[in-house]
């Protein structure tokens, strides 16, 4: 039995006449300030009345609507008879079947525990929403790198706003999903659960799938998060189109590749940003020292860690929790790895980005950036990677739209220190011990070790020596 506050909405489901809470089996139907919702009960050998009409039958009740029923005869319409009655019988318990399924959608989605820096953007994320009329269908999309917070914020959107639409749905991790078999039919199938609090509908394939979900949710104002998409054909299985959906409604895309976010696809564009530094300070301090600032034995060194995330916030909860109850000379020890060998967890999470290159020439051009070219003019890379046989203005390009590589203001490219120690972890994992076996070197001491030796070079695609 599950019981929903609402001061709004008291049914008193009990005989008139009687002030007394009746029990049925070891359940109480409680009328003051709440709803009771319950599948089934068994009422007593004899049943009360109301108005004249037995509330209860000797037959089962079963669902909101049976409980509902009960509750209009009980607020007076049971004493009409004929059409007049059903008529006024049929609009109330449709009226009760309304506000109960309103509190029993009140499930929220967890956010974090130390939700530092979101209320902010979800507050810029609102103004966006609210820029068209309310009765116009907008799309939002939130773009940027893995582990920016993408997720987080639309989580925070859905249990800010999603109470005043008819109904909402957050479909997370799409792009894991609908790698799964049978993934794409089961995400239409969840969406339509969601918004509809019924599994009766059954999808047979993605194409008929659309059909449904555009004669469907058309009917309803409804807040539908896509979380993690990669693929246009995610976006055409679930929003094919604005006509898709009914008045007022709003979709929130979450992606890492901006180019699904073009050509008119959305309305406007969300570019989520890194954590400013006291942002940055406070949410590893949650996870290194379960409080909202460093200990001050450790000041220096937190903030020689946060200045290394980059205003990351996946990388400063994993290395929060990763140095949480370490000594000061642990502290050191893992900085110093961490110049040489970036955390497992995090490159994990950023690593899905480059997995998901269509091909070795963008990856080439990728770990190139990250071992050679980050602070280059674009120009002058573009020319020296065409001379190797790459096709370096499209990777370049499709790196940028991927949240891999950024271009300032003055053509220079660039990327986060993050995805730079990953893309050169990519290298170094390659041959841990044999420099030699590289496919690239790019520290001084490397490149003069291998020469020194006179090594075979072959293996050596390029050689960048700092001085």
């Amino acid at each position: 039995m599950g019981e929903h506050q609402d001061t709004k909405n008291n049914y008193l489901l009990a005989s008139s006449g009687h002030d007394k809470l009746h029990f049925f089996g070891q359940e109480q139907i409680t009328i003051l300030g709440q709803i009771t919702y319950r599948t089934t009960w068994k009422p007593k050998p004899q049943p009360q009345s109301c108005g004249g009409r037995s509330v209860f039958g000797a037959k089962k009740s079963t669902g909101t609507e049976e409980c509902s029923r009960s509750a209009v005869k009980c607020k007076g319409l049971g004493t009409k008879s004929g059409r007049e009655e059903r008529e006024n019988e049929s609009e109330a318990v449709k009226n009760i079947v309304k506000d109960v399924t309103s509190l029993l959608n009140k499930t929220e989605l967890f956010v974090a525990n130390n939700p530092v820096g979101v209320e902010s953007r979800v507050q810029k994320m609102v103004q966006l929403l609210e820029e068209k009329q309310s009765n116009d269908v907008l799309l939002l999309g939130v773009w940027g790198m893995g582990g920016i917070g993408k997720t987080t914020i639309a989580k925070a959107i859905y249990n800010k706003i999603g109470r005043n639409f008819e109904g909402r749905s957050f479909l997370a991790n799409i792009r894991e999903g609908w790698g799964q078999e049978a993934g794409h039919v089961a995400l239409q199938e969840q969406l339509l659960l969601d918004i509809y609090k019924e599994n009766s509908t059954k999808i047979h394939n993605i194409e008929s799938g659309k059909v449904i979900l555009r004669e469907r949710l058309r009917r309803k104002r409804i807040l539908l998060i896509l979380d993690d998409v990669n693929k246009l054909q995610q976006l055409n299985a679930f929003c094919g189109s604005r006509e898709w959906f009914g008045s007022g409604s709003r979709i929130i895309i979450t992606t890492r590749d901006i180019h699904l976010l073009r050509g008119k696809r959305v309305d406007r564009v969300f570019a989520m940003t890194g954590m400013n530094e006291d942002e940055s300070v406070e949410l590893f301090s949650w996870h290194a020292f379960k409080q909202a600032s460093p200990k001050e034995d450790f000041i220096e060194l937190s903030r020689n860690v946060v200045a290394y995330a980059g205003g990351l916030p996946l990388a400063l909860q994993v290395l929060g929790s990763y140095l949480f109850d370490m000594e000061v000379t642990e502290w050191k020890s893992v900085l110093e790895k961490l110049r040489k060998i970036p955390n497992d967890e995090v490159q994990e999470k950023l690593k899905i980005s480059y997995d998901g290159l269509s091909d070795d020439t963008e990856k080439g051009i990728f770990l190139d950036i990250a071992c050679f070219f980050i602070g280059k003019d674009r120009n002058d890379v573009i020319h020296i990677l065409n001379g190797c046989g790459l096709f370096a203005e499209n990777g370049i390009r499709v790196l940028v739209e991927r949240s891999l590589v950024t271009v300032d203001d003055r053509n220079q490219l660039g990327m986060h220190d993050l995805l730079r120690d990953m893309g050169r972890e990519i290298v170094r994992s390659k041959s841990p011990m044999e420099l030699e076996e590289r496919s690239r070197l790019w520290f001084h001491e490397d490149v003069l070790d291998v020469l020194s030796k006179k090594t075979n070079l072959l293996e050596i695609l390029n050689i960048f020596p700092k001085t």
